[in-house]
């Protein structure tokens, strides 16, 4: 028998991981964003930049979980990043860099809050948050791309990090 949302056996978990958003913008991406946060139990959401959309395209990807998820809209990055490095939260850039190491390969403290920042979906991490960042991680790839939809990464690295943390 196929389970639904009323007979899963899920146990529920929040983690104590903070997802940051730089300058993502493409409102189904952001409805995907608040999906994957409430399936992996994260703390909050925090979306930096201008023009951030909101509205009926967001919600009909998210599916009514943004209103369980805990949220914000800032406009500094950099001051999003400032105060949670003086929180004491790692900050962990998802970014392919030549210093950058695999998710799978970097170990992930129970001890301490994670702040994951996730990139614009053309350009990626600013170079400004990486230089601030505790650690740099991709997910390896085995095909002709170098990248992939920021939604599909921020997936696997956070099962990658909650796994971890369990």
């Amino acid at each position: 028998m196929q389970l639904n949302h009323y007979n899963t056996n899920f146990k529920k978990q929040m983690f104590p991981i903070t997802l940051v958003c730089e300058n993502v913008t493409n409102a189904p991406n952001i409805g995907s964003l608040f999906r994957i946060a409430d399936a992996f139990g994260i703390e909050k959401i925090i979306f930096c930049g201008a023009n951030i959309p909101m509205g009926r395209k967001m919600t009909k990807t998210s599916r009514t979980t943004e209103k369980v998820v805990k949220y914000e809209v800032l406009d500094s990055v950099l001051d999003v990043i400032t105060d949670l490095k003086n929180d004491d939260n790692t900050i962990i850039s998802l970014e392919i860099t030549n210093t950058s190491i695999a998710v799978h390969q970097c170990h992930f403290s129970t001890g301490k809050a994670i702040a994951l920042v996730i990139g614009d979906e053309n350009f990626g991490v600013s170079e400004a948050v990486l230089n601030r960042s505790d650690a740099i991680v991709h997910i390896d790839m085995f095909g002709q791309n170098s990248s992939m939809n920021v939604v599909q990464a921020t997936n696997i690295a956070l099962y990658e990090i909650t796994k971890q943390l369990r």
